[in-house]
């Protein structure tokens, strides 16, 4: 029996298909808000039943290959000519002075080769079969649809700055349509080729159970128990009330009942996670005597986790955990995306390196950063710190007094107001306006 071709309007009234690939969490992160708002759930375009045995090869090799570069990068010694690698591979050019940078690089290059090999067959052949629109977080995916032909393929860019991978061979000729976090990711894209008119400014699509909406009335409410938090002194309150009390409303009047919660978070490759055997230590006389607390976030690694406990028993913490000390982790990245979403809620500074959860300062979460993994990250992290809203790591060892200097001193609660003032919050409405051909919110 043949099939009927659908007709335009029943196309373009089709649940969109958002996909992703599992390279650490920034893309499935930057996926998951979209997906829920549309009704959706996340393709995973790299593994069955969309792939086949081949193209599954493929992207496991390329998935276990960056995992591998990523951990031994932050090894000490030994880990410096992985990071030059590292870097060498994850290379942005300086944007100024402006010029075209649209020559294909040997990444891009490598990625064509890979499409040609098959790479993204199965998302394109369930794009050709159902007819609806492409939404993904990573770049192949994209590319590999552009580059069979097909149309209303969406972007969704996961970095401040953007390698020159991220557009394909021949960027004039691009149906894509990019959905830029910052207007430098935007200018980037400009100067590698794309068409001014295929890139769109959106801002990082932020969960919207921590935003709460247009009127950020979630958002508002965690800002303001943490802003209690972070200033104990009152200090920084009693220098902006008018300020505050406009954009936040009524501050708590009673002295919060919980210390600040420090979150510190790895990525998905679990790169970064001895800092924590570093900093513990220091902390013990802070957490038992309940001036902080402290959560640990293993992700769904288990490896991780056993870890983040080798750690915690060596600096004698044992006792503390499930009180004053947390660790979190969990069997899928579905659950542990909805936990650590819920703890972010409640947390006074988050430990990262910049990843995707640099966008998160938009929050109002002040962020202390650790060292970049790859060259995205260092552009990622100038943002950041350029907006006021993130500070770079000091030494991990002495984390306890540093951090205790920089919240007596109202630094971290100028950071957490700098980042809810100073950068984008509505990029998940922008993104579902450009998918669905709406208007976009002003701030």
């Amino acid at each position: 029996m043949g099939s009927t071709r659908p007709s335009c309007d029943s196309i373009a009234s089709m649940m969109p298909t958002v996909a992703a690939v599992e390279m650490g969490y920034g893309h499935l992160r930057a996926a998951a808000p979209i997906a829920t708002a549309l009704g959706t759930s996340i393709l995973g375009v790299d593994r069955a039943p969309v792939v086949g045995a081949e193209e599954e090869r493929l992207w496991r090799r390329a998935r276990s290959g960056y995992e591998w570069i990523s951990r031994l990068s932050q090894i000490p010694w030994i880990g410096l000519p992985i990071r030059q690698l590292l870097d060498s591979a994850t290379d942005i050019p300086r944007l100024h002075p402006r010029r075209d940078l649209s020559t294909p690089t040997q990444g891009t290059l490598a990625l064509e080769r890979l499409i040609r090999r098959g790479l993204g067959d199965g998302v394109v052949a369930g794009l050709r079969e159902s007819g609806s629109a492409l939404v993904t977080t990573f770049y192949a995916p994209a590319i590999a649809a552009d580059r069979a032909g097909l149309d209303r393929i969406y972007c969704v860019a996961t970095d401040t700055d953007l390698n020159r991978i991220w557009a394909p061979l021949e960027p004039q000729r691009t149906r894509i349509r990019y959905l830029v976090p910052t207007q430098r990711a935007g200018r980037r894209l400009r100067a590698y080729g794309v068409p001014e008119e295929r890139i769109t400014f959106t801002g990082f699509p932020l969960p919207e159970e921590l935003v709460g909406g247009p009127a950020l009335s979630t958002l508002r409410l965690n800002l303001a128990a943490r802003l209690a938090r972070l200033d104990p002194s009152g200090e920084f309150r009693r220098n902006m009330p008018e300020e505050l009390a406009h954009f936040l409303g009524a501050l708590p009047s009673e002295p919060p009942a919980d210390p600040p919660l420090l979150t510190f978070a790895v990525g998905g490759a679990g790169a970064q996670v001895e800092l924590a055997g570093a900093f513990l230590p220091g902390f013990a006389r802070a957490l038992e005597a309940g001036r902080i607390r402290i959560a640990l976030v293993a992700g769904v690694r288990p490896d991780v986790e056993t870890r983040f406990l080798e750690a915690v028993k060596r600096a004698g913490l044992e006792r503390l955990l499930g009180g004053p000390l947390q660790l979190l982790s969990a069997p899928t990245f579905d659950e542990y995306y909805r936990r650590f979403n819920a703890l972010l809620a409640r947390t006074d500074v988050l430990w990262t390196k910049p990843s995707e959860l640099t966008f998160y300062a938009a929050l109002g979460l002040p962020l202390v950063l650790a060292p970049p993994v790859g060259v995205h990250e260092w552009y990622n992290r100038r943002w950041a710190r350029d907006a006021g809203a993130g500070l770079k790591q000091r030494e991990a060892r002495f984390a306890a007094e540093w951090l205790g200097d920089w919240l007596a001193d109202g630094v971290l609660a100028a950071a957490a107001w700098a980042g809810y003032t100073r950068l984008p919050k509505f990029g998940l409405q922008r993104i579902l306006d450009a998918v669905r051909g709406g208007a976009a919110p002003t701030s």
